[in-house]
């Protein structure tokens, strides 16, 4: 569905409006029954929700952040699946994330490496697709460093995919997970959105990810998002997605309740976009003194892996109160765990779940 015309709570239908959940769902009563409330057979992207899939995401996450807080945190919800992470870039917290989410709701959880695959032996994307879908996975996670790489193969495969990240296209459970931290920190309750609140995210938006699905997932939660950058590393046009673009660290910072470093994407440039690292930190680097230019409370955010004395500096990136980073780890397992549960409710064939699953 088009961006312009994508369905909200407040464009719900009675009749969906009228068929909540069963009471023992952490989201009874806050949107349509069963399937009606994420009808999407894939999560390729944020920019395929709307406002109320974001929030059922966020708030199926609840039930699992509590688990995860336990002394036991394994459930059997998915016991008897397979989950494939095929992970054709690399990555170390994203797939540890995902692993770790799949073994707590119970499923065998297998981790293919591109450097193990048969790619390296020039093998088509397609083909391991085919491949993959041939062993009868029930849910696989791809991340690729090809923006599209994850739909194409979405579209190859009869299991759910969730995109772990592809290219410069999108992260989508990054920025649910932001979300998810950032309601935690304001201590908000379940079914919020983030309506008003004021985000600056600054680094390297041209080439990041990350920026697009939080910049997709905070607007639609009713952020206020500015974007910070060199203009060199500010995609053009970025206006239209909502946004507010600043070249001027120190001026986008003003009001700010939610600070979000990026890093710079290395590997995804050709070319010189910065002068130096020296220069980049002077101009954009998060230190305690420009820091102290947003709001007083404002807390810290960065996705990883940090670059250190470049985009943010150790007293900030480490702050005892203020940073979110650490929670923003822990975010990401409950988040992954409601992600893997959701897409696998059709195979379980959990009651008002077998009308839905089209790929989307």
């Amino acid at each position: 569905m088009p961006a312009g015309n994508r369905l909200s709570a407040d464009d719900l239908t009675s009749r969906e409006l009228g068929l909540m959940q069963s009471p023992n769902q952490p989201s009874a009563g806050r949107y349509p029954a069963g399937g009606l409330a994420f009808p999407h057979r894939d999560l390729t992207g944020i920019g395929q929700l709307a406002r109320h899939e974001i929030l059922y995401l966020l708030d199926e996450a609840e039930q699992w952040v509590d688990l995860n807080r336990q002394s036991k945190k394994k459930t059997d919800l998915l016991r008897g699946l397979t989950i494939i992470n095929a992970f054709f870039e690399n990555s170390t917290r994203t797939l540890l994330s995902f692993e770790i989410a799949g073994k707590r709701l119970g499923a065998d959880v297998v981790n293919m490496h591109a450097a193990q695959s048969s790619v390296k032996k020039g093998e088509t994307l397609i083909d391991t697709a085919m491949t993959i879908n041939a062993m009868r996975a029930d849910a696989i996670v791809i991340r690729h460093a090809s923006s599209g790489a994850v739909r194409l193969i979405a579209e190859k495969v009869d299991c759910p995919v969730l995109n772990a990240g592809d290219g410069q296209h999108e992260h989508p459970t990054q920025a649910l997970l932001d979300a998810l931290a950032m309601r935690h920190a304001l201590k908000l309750p379940i079914g919020s959105d983030l309506n008003g609140l004021k985000v600056t995210i600054c680094g390297d938006i041209l080439h990041s990810r990350v920026a697009r699905s939080n910049i997709l997932s905070l607007t639609a939660l009713g952020a206020d998002v500015r974007v910070c950058a060199p203009p060199a590393l500010m995609p053009e046009e970025v206006d239209v997605m909502g946004v507010t673009p600043f070249y001027d660290f120190d001026a986008a910072l003003k009001g700010a309740n939610v600070v979000m470093m990026l890093r710079l994407q290395q590997e995804r440039m050709s070319g010189q976009f910065i002068p130096s690292p020296r220069e980049y930190r002077h101009l954009y680097g998060l230190t305690p003194e420009r820091l102290a230019k947003a709001e007083p409370d404002a807390f810290i955010m960065h996705p990883g892996p940090m670059n250190r004395g470049v985009e943010i500096d150790s007293t900030v990136a480490d702050h005892p109160t203020r940073s979110l980073i650490t929670n923003q780890v822990e975010m990401g397992v409950a988040i992954r765990m409601a992600c893997l549960e959701v897409l696998t409710r059709r195979t379980r064939q959990v009651p008002g779940w077998d009308a839905v699953g089209a790929a989307a």
